[in-house]
């Protein structure tokens, strides 16, 4: 008998790298489903082009650099998975291959590979495709002609719940919760991505810390400095539907662009967010400050992404930060 000894805590868990992929692979499908349903076949080709060349990229990755195979551990998938829902359907399949390959070789591979990677692969990649060809990643479509069409001319370009709210063309909340709205391949189903979420939750793959910081923050901040917000609402507060407008707005921004999909499913990301529970409230508030930011005084109706990006660089300092010291540690320059 081989006795092997480690520091404490011994935590004995069932949960493999592959398992917890696949949770979230299972936990996207609802969103993925619905956003297939909304955008048609060109959405099943965006999905499955950008799955399959994570995959491909990943396995000459490894293969290049002498690297055990990966494969199996579904990280890809998920990336590709995820880099697909951040996308419009009427992308490009080159910029789909190109974003790719950014998340992959460059984010995710150059650094060493999953647990290594110091910002989210997919997040990054969307940014990389909106600087790089912010046209195409700003073209918002409505698919109205028949599902298995894949021509342009079936598609209605339409502007963003974000850049449309307080006009009439704005879709009601309803719209917006099941998801007939213009954006993201994953992003536009609410009620699709609640589901999934409540899935990763029940099954202790993420924690609530995050997302509920995130969109509490960012709903906050909504409420009270938005458009029409307390400070600067010209009704009668007095009367209830005063209120009602205000909640209204708040809604319909946390309801409109990526910011559910972020919170609930990038935000959490093992690697790149921070390990204590102080550290994912401080992280979730962080990141919902920067999307209120970005998208009320910034040049961009979203700003998730970048919010999430700028708050995966700080993770380290905010673990630091937050992180308990070790029962019996003597402090530095402390007397004995």
């Amino acid at each position: 008998m081989k006795l092997q000894v480690s520091h404490s805590p011994h935590v004995r868990d069932k949960a493999t790298t592959r398992s917890i992929m696949r949770d979230v692979i299972i936990a996207l499908l609802p969103a993925t489903f619905a956003g297939w349903y909304y955008f048609g076949i060109r959405a099943v080709f965006i999905t499955l082009l950008s799955i399959a060349s994570c995959i491909l990229f990943e396995y000459i990755c490894r293969k290049v650099m002498k690297r055990n195979n990966t494969i199996g551990d579904l990280s890809a998938v998920v990336t590709g998975l995820l880099l697909a829902m951040n996308l419009p359907v009427s992308l490009p399949p080159y910029m789909v291959v190109i974003g790719a390959a950014f998340a992959i070789v460059v984010v995710k591979q150059m650094f060493g590979g999953l647990g290594n990677n110091f910002v989210n692969p997919a997040i990054a990649a969307r940014i990389f495709l909106v600087i790089a060809f912010p046209k195409a990643m700003t073209s918002w479509t409505v698919m109205s002609g028949s599902w298995f069409s894949v021509k342009s001319a079936d598609a209605v370009s339409s502007a963003t719940p974000l850049t449309q709210i307080n006009t009439p063309q704005a879709p009601s909340i309803w719209n917006l919760f099941i998801g007939n709205k213009a954006g993201c391949i994953g992003e536009v189903c609410i009620l699709a991505l609640l589901i999934g979420a409540l899935y990763l939750i029940l099954r202790h793959v993420i924690r609530i810390w995050i997302p509920l910081a995130y969109v509490g923050t960012f709903f906050i901040l909504s409420f009270f400095f938005g458009h029409n917000n307390v400070f600067h609402f010209t009704g009668d507060l007095s009367c209830l539907s005063g209120w009602a407008d205000l909640f209204h707005e708040s809604v319909y921004m946390v309801f409109s662009g990526g910011l559910i999909l972020g919170a609930f499913f990038m935000a959490t990301d093992y690697v790149t967010s921070p390990l204590t529970t102080k550290g994912k409230i401080v992280f979730g508030i962080g990141c919902g400050i920067l999307t209120f930011l970005i998208r009320y005084y910034g040049n961009m109706a979203e700003g998730v992404s970048f919010s999430i990006i700028l708050m995966n660089i700080l993770t380290p300092h905010i673990d630091n930060w937050t992180m308990g010291k070790p029962f019996g540690e003597v402090k530095e320059n402390a007397k004995v």
